[in-house]
């Protein structure tokens, strides 16, 4: 179950108070912020007690929180890079009989945007986010809610606020650094929060991709309509007879993976049905 979405956001009146603290002040705030956060991150990360408390502060600080901060971007950038190794590594040797082509896809799907987020709403990171992003907690919402109906992945049906699969990168490169680069470390505290890794039984093909081997395998010519600017849709047409609609105004990608599931679906009922009779 997600637990409710609590959210760290800074008002036009705490801004102005900041500007108007002295810079002890301001160090001081930051030494306190800095070590609630590391009792926080100690229960969620199996005991891990962070050495730079200040480091792991600005794996939690968003651009936006106030000018000139420091902000989790360089952090997010390594974290990137070391979890590409941990996930590559730990797929090479637990699945030995996959080819480049198959870990290639596999290791996609482990380390995309969609699973990292679905991380952060888990242990609820995104709580202790600071940012200035009025937007960002119904979009969270969104997606918290959305989740509910693909519970380990949607392959691209769902939209996933970038910000979360970002604090979980800026995470990574934290422990990272702060493990002194070790990535045994690192991979021993994460790869619990990673849980359920996608294997090759629950992974699944891009919806696009999908449609268009069906087609291809079955003679099939393919058309898309691409209405999206103006009404937020995609429609596919399989030998020029419609087959599914996809809608979503917030995404244009998104809109187009989903006519393209409502289309595999519909057509896969059409073969069948041509099968049976």
């Amino acid at each position: 179950m997600v637990e409710e979405i609590v959210e760290v956001s800074v008002s036009f009146q705490e801004l102005v108070l900041e500007k108007n603290k002295n810079p002890e002040e301001e160090e001081k705030e930051e030494e306190e912020r800095a070590e609630d956060l590391v009792k926080e991150m100690r229960k969620i990360l199996g005991g891990y007690e962070f050495k730079d408390k200040i480091l792991l502060l600005q794996a939690f600080t968003h651009h936006s929180y106030k000018e000139d901060c420091s902000s989790y971007e360089r952090l997010e950038f390594i974290g990137d890079s070391v979890l590409g190794i941990m996930i590559t590594r730990e797929l090479y040797f637990m699945h030995q009989d996959l080819n480049p082509g198959q870990l290639t896809k596999l290791r996609a799907a482990n380390v995309d945007n969609e699973k990292l987020a679905r991380v952060a709403v888990k242990y609820n990171l995104h709580k202790f986010l600071r940012h200035n992003k009025p937007l960002l907690a119904a979009k969270i919402e969104e997606f918290s809610n959305d989740m509910k109906e693909y519970p380990l992945h949607s392959f691209g049906l769902i939209d996933a606020p970038k910000v979360l699969g970002d604090i979980v990168e800026s995470l990574i490169g934290a422990i990272y650094i702060d493990s002194n680069s070790s990535v045994d470390k690192t991979w021993e505290i994460l790869k619990t929060l990673l849980v359920p890794i996608v294997t090759p039984s629950s992974l699944k093909m891009h919806p696009v991709t999908r449609l268009y081997e069906l087609c291809q395998k079955n003679g099939f010519k393919v058309e898309i309509r691409d209405y999206w600017k103006k009404t937020g849709e995609f429609e596919f047409f399989v030998d020029d007879e419609f087959v599914g609609r996809g809608k979503y105004t917030n995404k244009k990608s998104i809109a187009c993976n989903r006519a393209a599931h409502d289309a595999f679906c519909n057509l896969i009922q059409k073969i069948d049905k041509t099968s049976s009779s």
